[in-house]
């Protein structure tokens, strides 16, 4: 079931991963790192739909307890040295940057509301459930994370009208 998970979902699970962090490498870490949790007590027979939904769920807990030492890391990163920067075609991927700055931008929590709600495609509701917050507190969360989204975006390209809807 492992290598079957990872051989078709795989790259979605580190694509789910990667909105949640804004980091390829720290992605592929929470991949990794949900899927031995998972499976460390999976039970026999668990249907690969089941399992992926239990390797989404550790990812997004694995993110959120982790951050306490992601910020810590974020305090002291200056003093190992800076990212390399590689020349490279930037004009077509400009949005795509500008959407993973704006994202790294946020709080966890509001980054976790925007990633469940726009790329799980969650209603307010489900993400309160998955997070355990009051739904009102998701209805601020995507409305300040939205916000801070459209800002950064909108300074980025001037022609871009960004319009987001919930329910």
């Amino acid at each position: 079931a492992l290598a079957e998970l990872v051989a078709t979902r795989g790259p979605a699970l580190v694509g789910y991963a990667y909105l949640l962090c804004g980091d390829r490498r720290e992605a592929e870490d929470l991949v990794q790192d949900a899927l031995v949790k998972t499976f460390a007590s999976a039970r026999r027979g668990t249907a690969l739909a089941n399992t992926e939904g239990y390797v989404r769920r550790a990812v997004l807990t694995t993110y959120l307890d982790g951050f306490r030492r992601r910020r810590r890391w974020a305090a002291v990163r200056h003093l190992a040295g800076g990212e390399e920067v590689v020349a490279g075609p930037e004009a077509a991927v400009g949005d795509r940057l500008a959407v993973r700055d704006a994202l790294a931008g946020l709080s966890p929590r509001e980054r976790a509301c925007v990633v469940l709600r726009f790329y799980e495609d969650m209603t307010v509701p489900q993400v309160a459930d998955v997070l355990g917050l009051a739904q009102g507190t998701v209805k601020r969360y995507l409305s300040q994370g939205l916000a801070r989204l459209g800002e950064v975006v909108r300074d980025t390209d001037d022609d871009v009208e960004i319009t987001w809807r919930t329910r």
